[in-house]
């Protein structure tokens, strides 16, 4: 059983162009004890707040910009499913740019995330994570750290090591629309210049050397997407230059995670 409410507060997006990312209920926000007060934030609610900076700053290069995020947030506790007005007011509370909220069991919330045509799904759980990127929906796990990211900039990692020798875990189809995506979060940002962009690429190759790191830029700029900053690790251990950096999440060609 699904069930979805649009917010009429905010304006809703092109379906043709918008890029529509899913985000759990129990990543933006702590459910706690009862009550009618606003949620107390978590650890997506810097994520949040850096979606609905890009949107405000395409528009403000170009006040008729179709191409921007549009924000689902699904809850698929039946328990938090009781408080959905509470959910729906925090949201307000908080100015969060949410579209449509979508309230559905754990063994239907896949089948709303193809309903709603979601491009990239945002989890804590990484069961709900591999569930939909079996279906075809690509992933990313947020932990901990994405409650320290930035607000102002969106700060997207791309897996270097996945894209020159794809992973056989993801489906074809996941690998398929992770690209598709990818594509799209290019064209977003070549609307801003190199200083002040709201929307940040970084490359982060594990194995190999000098080479792999190339072929992965080659690869990323085939697809129109241009990165600000690159890293080659050689085989050191990517959780260090993770915590500097500060991604809000992490792209490979389908699934991705948090430091293993």
């Amino acid at each position: 059983m699904v069930s979805t409410v649009q917010n009429t507060d905010v304006t809703q997006k092109d379906a043709e162009r918008a890029v529509v990312i899913a985000v759990t209920s129990h990543a933006v926000f702590e459910f706690g004890a009862d009550g009618d007060e606003a949620y107390e934030v978590g650890v997506a609610f810097p994520l949040m707040q850096a979606l609905k900076r890009v949107n405000e700053c395409l528009l403000k290069e170009n006040p008729t910009e179709s191409l921007l995020f549009d924000v689902v947030l699904v809850t698929t506790d039946s328990q938090q499913q009781q408080q959905s007005s509470r959910i729906i007011s925090s949201t307000r509370h908080y100015g969060l740019e949410v579209s449509r909220f979508c309230f559905s069991s754990e063994e239907d919330f896949v089948e709303s995330l193809l309903q709603h045509k979601v491009q990239l799904f945002l989890s804590t759980d990484r069961n709900e994570t591999s569930q939909a990127s079996q279906r075809g929906v690509p992933s990313a796990l947020l932990d901990q750290h994405t409650a320290s990211c930035s607000s102002e900039q969106l700060r997207v990692l791309f897996c270097g090591d996945s894209i020159v020798q794809p992973d056989t875990g993801p489906t074809p189809a996941s690998r398929q629309a992770a690209q598709s995506f990818s594509a799209q979060l290019g064209e977003m940002r070549r609307a801003f210049g190199m200083l002040d962009s709201p929307l940040s690429f970084i490359l982060v190759t594990s194995r190999g050397g000098r080479e792999s790191c190339s072929s992965a830029l080659q690869t990323l700029r085939s697809r129109g997407i241009s990165v600000d900053e690159a890293y080659c690790l050689a085989g050191a251990p990517r959780g260090p230059i993770l915590s500097l950096l500060r991604p809000h999440f992490l792209l490979s060609d389908g699934f991705s995670g948090p430091e293993e």
